[in-house]
């Protein structure tokens, strides 16, 4: 699923329009990246937390040469899901329910 495709489904599901289902979730992305950058984590109960991770310099090799290279220090978004999220990605899925 993309940004789209999430927007079509909340626009559905919400009797949205799809322009604006499509900028709630843009916008709802924006403010977890904002948060991240200032160093908060970001917790959506039921779902699962957003952290920032840092990843020292290290030394690395050019898989093409061979030669050594290093590599910069970095910083990364990284999910750990909820408990009700993990269980439900291990449990058979359901099947859908129509309208």
């Amino acid at each position: 699923m993309n940004t789209s495709e999430l927007a079509a489904h909340l626009a559905e599901r919400h009797e949205l329009t799809k322009t604006l289902a499509k900028q709630i979730v843009e916008d709802a992305l924006t403010a977890i990246v904002d948060a991240a950058q200032g160093g908060d984590e970001v917790s959506l109960a039921g779902f699962g937390k957003f952290s920032v991770k840092s990843r020292a310099a290290r030394k690395g090799r050019n898989p093409a040469t061979g030669e050594a290279i290093k590599i910069a220090a970095s910083k990364r978004l990284a999910f750990a899901p909820a408990k009700s999220v993990r269980d439900a990605m291990n449990s058979p899925k359901k099947a859908k329910k129509k309208k």
